[in-house]
């Protein structure tokens, strides 16, 4: 063989394994569950604009399917949490916890929202947590709320 058809073989290799790499990810079965999910990092607000903003918290890692949603239930007083919201994300099975960040939108300014936060795998099973009812109110407009990162003093 010559170099050419040597090269071009070994580029179809590897173009035949790149494209083979996702599909065997989708076929490995789900990781172990959980035996107990707790949040290992509260529930905040991440940044918070007149009319938007971002809640994060972080869990043991839950297991099972790598597909995971973050939940957020939210509204004007604590016994009213009647909106939600959610933000699909991957479990890194390599890692210990998983963070989760979930954005609220179509928020009034300086206005006080409660809320509390919970995770499901991909089919909407709980993951078995929840938070206590949290609170922030978003600025005035024009403004914003930012807790992350955090500056170093």
């Amino acid at each position: 063989m010559n170099d050419l058809t040597t090269k071009r073989l070994i580029a179809t290799m590897i173009g035949g394994l790149l494209c083979v790499s996702p599909t065997l990810a989708q076929m490995m079965p789900p990781a172990p569950k959980s035996p107990g999910v707790s949040i290992t990092m509260q529930p905040t607000v991440e940044i918070a604009y007149d009319d938007i903003c971002i809640i994060r918290w972080t869990t043991n890692n839950p297991g099972g399917s790598d597909d995971h949603f973050g939940v957020v239930h939210y509204g004007p007083s604590p016994s009213a949490l009647t909106e939600t919201a959610q933000s699909h994300i991957r479990l890194n099975r390599g890692h210990s916890d998983t963070m989760f960040r979930v954005r609220l939108k179509g928020l009034q300014p300086q206005t006080t929202y409660y809320y509390t936060v919970t995770s499901t795998d991909g089919n909407g099973t709980s993951d078995g947590v929840q938070s206590g009812v949290g609170q922030f109110t978003t600025p005035q407009a024009g403004q914003r709320i930012m807790n992350y990162p955090q500056s170093r003093g």
